[in-house]
């Protein structure tokens, strides 16, 4: 498994937990950070993915 895949799924925890406490406070800065960490997440785990696939087509 890539690192990448580890770290979006990482990002992507604590970007929803930021979205959440920004809900809960009312502060929609914070919950807006929390949706663009998100954001990152998914896409850094997409890249370890395609890491991961690309890396395995070549064992092959």
């Amino acid at each position: 498994m890539d690192k990448d895949r580890i770290d979006g799924a990482a990002k992507q925890v604590k970007g929803t937990i930021k979205e959440a406490i920004g809900k809960v406070t009312g502060d929609t800065k914070t919950e807006a950070e929390g949706v663009g960490e998100k954001a990152t997440g998914k896409v850094q785990s997409s890249v370890g993915g395609a890491k991961d696939a690309l890396r395995n087509a070549l064992k092959t």
